[in-house]
């Protein structure tokens, strides 16, 4: 059946975060990336306006595709950073619903990254070894044990080895009913948001924890590139800053979200004012030494304890995120000094 443009762009407005024109076409790897990004964060859905009327005169080609010469594909500056970016947003996706698994730095992680960044490499006419993009996650991952760091090194290598990799598709089509196809796209997506829909609902204390902890570690580790730094800082706070757009005035999940905000806005403050605001939360001066930072951290987190605390479970659970997050700003730096 022959694509329509004016479907593929009504698709595109309606649901294209979630890839509805991509499934329309025939791209079942862009459908999936963007059904996990929410269309590549926003950006990748609205960038991909120009390129519709390319891809559906590419879907109505019915002729013989002409056979490839043993040249790879171009390399793409922009898929590159994708798969890296992408391979982050895996990581960090396992880090919080999976953390908690034996072994998780040497499987869980690893794994996730290296699919994270495949995903990205399957999109169009593309693809990547697997094999080979998974091996070098798996090999990269033990170096940075136990680290939430980690997740950065492995994604540049999954990502560096995947474009090295990197060739077309065999075949454009693989014959699958559209029932067939949404059954594997549906499949896929809930591997992918089933572990971080279990540990958002049944820990949420947890889940802002690794939050706010691998967010102010990266960014902490960027204090040198401060454009990059705040380009990230921005880009990570764009879910908050949609969910207030969203509910502002609403009232929709006000009560649990007002918990939430004093953990973004102290995300937010990582690169300018990430020392003083962490001083000021653990209750002590500026400069402080370590023994004062430590013993203020164990008399703040047995003070506001969720489990010594459920007549005041909302504030507890926001004290005690708050003072992590301080305690792990101000002993990172110190740690990284060498003695």
């Amino acid at each position: 059946m022959a694509k329509r443009l004016l479907v593929t762009y009504a698709l595109w407005a309606l649901g294209g975060p979630v890839g509805l024109h991509h499934i329309y076409l025939g791209r079942d790897s862009h459908a999936l990336l963007w059904m996990l990004t929410l269309g590549g964060f926003g950006v990748g859905w609205l960038w991909e306006f120009w390129q519709l009327p390319g891809w559906v005169a590419r879907a109505n080609d019915t002729r013989e595709p002409q056979p490839r010469g043993p040249e790879p594909p171009a390399l793409s500056p922009m898929r590159f950073f994708g798969q890296v970016l992408v391979g982050i947003y895996f990581g960090l996706v396992a880090l919080i619903g999976l953390s908690s698994l034996a072994g998780f730095y040497l499987l869980a992680l690893p794994l996730a990254v290296g699919l994270g960044v495949h995903v990205v490499s399957s999109v169009g006419d593309q693809t990547s070894d697997l094999r080979s993009t998974l091996a070098a996650a798996f090999l990269t991952s033990p170096i940075f044990y136990g680290r939430a760091l980690a997740i950065l090194p492995v994604s540049l290598t999954a990502s560096v080895t995947a474009q090295q990799c990197r060739g077309y598709k065999a075949c454009r089509g693989t014959g699958e009913t559209l029932r067939s196809r949404l059954y594997h796209l549906g499949l896929a997506y809930l591997a992918f948001t089933a572990p971080l829909a279990y540990c958002a609902l049944s820990n949420t204390a947890a889940t802002a924890g690794y939050v706010a902890h691998v967010t102010g570690t990266i960014l902490a580790r960027l204090s040198f590139f401060p454009s990059l730094g705040s380009f990230l800082e921005q880009l990570l706070l764009l879910p908050y800053r949609a969910w207030r757009l969203l509910t502002e005035g609403a009232g929709f999940g006000a009560g649990s979200f007002q918990e939430w905000e004093k953990v973004y806005e102290f995300v937010q403050s990582f690169q300018s004012e990430r020392q003083p605001l962490a001083y000021k939360v653990l209750g002590l001066r500026d400069g402080a030494p370590v023994e004062e930072i430590h013993k203020s951290y164990r008399d703040l987190v047995k003070l506001w304890h969720p489990d010594h605390n459920q007549h005041r479970a909302e504030e507890a659970e926001r004290r005690f995120i708050e003072v992590q997050a301080a305690y792990e700003s101000l002993v990172q730096p110190r740690k990284a000094k060498p003695t």
